[in-house]
């Protein structure tokens, strides 16, 4: 049983404001900057140093809410905090990308084998992969003011209207993430105070995914939403980790060839406009992946194909600009 029942809207404010008065104290008294600080390097899109604490605020607030009102959850918020505590030792001292990795693995497994109802051994591999690559992509897209903190209040807060009549605990537990995330985007953006960080990137991206699959275990969504609804991040990042790995480049080096890194270089660095961008694919594919529920089975699969064909057309759009560009 909860030990609060609180309403969505009500999770979500008390999300926002505890996640925001954190952060705020952190920068006012200094302490951001004893965390972790963002050093601009020649892969940076920013010029100024910049303290890496969103994770800070984030975790605290949605794990304490998850925890308090949406018990069934909780194993998965414990996942996040475990993967927070590394992220923050990763931002602060740096660690290998074998023990990153390792520990990506050990709390994705562990959370497909715990939230897992009828799974055979062979798709829950599967799945595990495509939940420790939603770890790492949603870090490979924290690089521009306004876009990871945004994706993550519209894709969460459409987990939580999806869930919303069949799976409370599932809807309290999203909307309390969206929440917390909206409380660090308002100083991310426009002008970022704090960046989201490792510790905020990693439990962001495992929370997508196991939230995903939990989901998906529990009858309120058919296994494609999580990928309709997370949809320009796994496109922009599956694209480009591709490339890379066809080129033999080491994918977990810094870079700048994200499709959104492209088009921030393309505008002059007008963060505000790519994050904008970035928005309005997640809120009409949102929309869609709701309005789709309700359609049959083979509609639902070909509106998911359908989607990424679009976003396929306009990353060949930002290609050939961008090959232009470099040109000029």
């Amino acid at each position: 049983m909860p030990i609060f029942n609180l309403s969505l809207p009500v999770v979500a404010v008390l999300a926002a404001l505890l996640s925001f008065a954190i952060l705020v104290v952190l920068l006012r008294t200094g302490w951001a900057w004893d965390i972790a600080v963002d050093i601009p390097n020649a892969r940076s899109l920013h010029e100024r140093p910049v303290p890496r604490v969103g994770g800070w605020g984030i975790l605290p607030a949605a794990l304490l809410l998850i925890a308090l009102c949406a018990p069934p959850l909780r194993a998965v918020a414990l996942g996040a905090l475990v993967l927070g505590v590394v992220s923050q030792i990763d931002d602060r001292r740096g660690l290998s990308p074998g023990v990153r990795f390792a520990a990506h693995i050990l709390v994705v497994a562990a959370t497909v084998a715990t939230s897992a109802v009828d799974v055979p051994w062979w798709f829950a591999v599967v799945v595990g992969v495509a939940m420790v690559w939603l770890v790492n992509l949603y870090n490979f897209m924290d690089g521009s003011n306004g876009l990871a903190g945004g994706v993550a209040v519209l894709g969460f807060a459409t987990y939580a209207i999806a869930a919303a009549s069949a799976q409370p605990p599932l809807a309290l537990a999203a909307i309390a993430v969206a929440g917390a995330a909206a409380g660090f985007l308002v100083l991310n953006f426009p002008r970022a105070q704090i960046f989201l960080g490792d510790a905020g990137s990693i439990p962001l991206g495992f929370l997508a995914g196991a939230l995903g699959f939990w989901g998906w275990q529990h009858d309120v969504w058919p296994l494609w939403f999580p990928i309709l609804v997370f949809a320009p991040f796994i496109a922009d990042s599956t694209v480009t980790l591709l490339r890379r790995l066809a080129r033999g480049e080491k994918v977990w080096q810094a870079h700048r060839e994200h499709y959104y890194q492209r088009l921030v270089q393309m505008t002059g660095g007008r963060h505000t406009f790519v994050a904008l961008v970035y928005w309005w694919l997640m809120l009409v594919g949102g929309a869609v992946a709701l309005l789709a529920l309700q359609a049959p089975l083979l509609v639902q699969w070909g509106v998911l194909v359908l989607w990424y064909v679009v976003l396929a057309v306009v990353g060949l759009q930002i290609d050939g600009r961008w090959r232009r560009f470099r040109q000029a």
